[in-house]
């Protein structure tokens, strides 16, 4: 509640700074002058670069049809929700100090911060972040989701979901971009994640870039993760919604399949490996991942060690000829932007994800996904999209004895 008010009270205040300075007709300053840009967001800042801010933010409409496996009885359900809402603050401050403050209000109207960061970037070309921020695991997770190429990100990172989750946490990370290489390393500390004794355990992720050709239209590039977290004891659950959200949003019917079953306490040792690969000309691209996840048992358990692999290939081409941004600092892609105002621009995309986990003389468990979808970018701000999933398992199965299905996602998505 305190949250909530909070935000409002600084929304409001700043909209009243704003409409006083426009009836005003001046805008007087102490320092050096000040130039406001209103394309995608609300954005000032100093001419000489020491301070400036912008405010922008996302609305995801999502709406999800699905069912067999998808779903616990076989029978199609459907689910529509606000899949992110998030009013985003960000600027920078005496030249070396940036800030990222993002609040998602979400479907239940609940807020919580999606990110609370300040970034030290006056160590050249190291930079230093603290705060609340998504670990860096892998180059689908780097891309903001306004420009994922499918609505949801592969499936292969339900198999280590805690990778890339700050988990309500807090976390420091050391950054940096030279030549045709960005690197990572972090250490983050969930909130509720402590030993017997009260202290924080942590988790370590570790990310290394190299890109030959780094720029819109012309990318090659390679990159490795490492993520290892300390835990007295856990589950040692893996599981998957095999990219649709759906399946989680809907409580009724949603089927959110045990790839391994959960065992209280009976793992301690948990670590993921990953490999990323790109690859762009033009307006065609070809990326894949792989994801590898070892659990390990506690010693005396009954239990044996398990693992999770995963990878994915994705194959995307705009067919009105743009090419999909990219940058080098963070590793990531970026947005399409419309050369035609009048049609905008149009992407096709494929992608199949392949995840198992198993425990060697118990599970062995398996699932194959195809997605194909279609991007409209009516403009710089809207993007709509839809995909058809269709999903087969190995050893999965809903109540009803299904092992395959099918989906239908849809979105609207406003970015400013």
């Amino acid at each position: 509640m305190i949250r909530k008010h909070f935000a409002g009270v600084a929304f409001s205040a700043l909209a009243l700074a704003v409409s006083g300075q426009a009836l005003a007709g001046t805008v007087t300053t102490d320092g050096a002058d000040i130039v406001i840009k209103t394309k995608g967001g609300f954005e000032a800042g100093t001419t000489d670069k020491q301070f400036g801010f912008k405010l922008g933010g996302r609305l995801q409409a999502d709406f999800d049809a699905f069912d067999g496996v998808y779903t616990r009885n076989g029978n199609r359900a459907d689910e529509a929700y606000f899949r992110r809402a998030i009013l985003e603050l960000s600027g920078v401050a005496y030249g070396d100090w940036k800030y990222n403050f993002n609040v998602d209000f979400g479907e239940s109207g609940n807020s919580k911060w999606d990110e609370a960061s300040v970034t030290y970037t006056g160590l050249k070309p190291v930079n230093v972040k603290i705060g609340r921020f998504d670990p860096d695991f892998g180059l689908e997770k780097a891309t903001s989701s306004k420009w994922v190429t499918t609505i949801e990100r592969s499936a292969i990172y339900d198999l280590a979901d805690w990778v890339n989750d700050k988990q309500d946490g807090m976390g420091i990370q050391v950054s940096g971009t030279t030549g045709m290489f960005y690197g990572s390393a972090g250490l983050n500390r969930a909130k509720g994640n402590e030993d017997a004794d009260g202290q924080n355990n942590n988790t370590v992720n570790l990310r290394g870039v190299i890109a030959p050709m780094a720029e819109s239209g012309n990318v090659l590039h390679f990159g490795l993760n490492y993520a290892n977290r300390s835990v007295e004891d856990f589950d040692g659950r893996v599981r998957s919604r095999m990219n649709v959200r759906g399946t989680t949003e809907d409580s009724v019917n949603g089927n959110r399949p045990d790839f391994a079953r959960g065992v209280a306490g009976e793992f301690d040792g948990d670590s993921a490996w990953g490999l990323e690969f790109a690859y762009a000309a033009g307006p065609f691209s070809v990326q894949s991942e792989y994801l590898k996840r070892d659990i390990d048992a506690k010693s005396g358990s009954l239990r044996r060690d398990r693992e999770a692999t995963g990878y994915n290939v994705q194959l995307a081409y705009t067919l009105t000829g743009e090419a999909r941004g990219y940058k080098l600092d963070g590793g990531k892609f970026d947005s399409i932007k419309p050369a035609n105002k009048a049609i905008g621009a149009w992407e096709m995309v494929y992608r199949y994800d392949n995840l198992e986990a198993e425990e060697s003389g118990f599970i062995d468990s398996k699932a194959k996904i195809h997605t194909l979808g279609v991007n409209w970018y009516a403009n710089e701000a809207v993007k709509v999209s839809a995909n058809y999933l269709t999903a087969s398992t190995d050893n999965l199965t809903n109540a009803a004895g299904d092992d395959d299905g099918d989906a239908i996602s849809l979105r609207l998505q406003y970015a400013f």
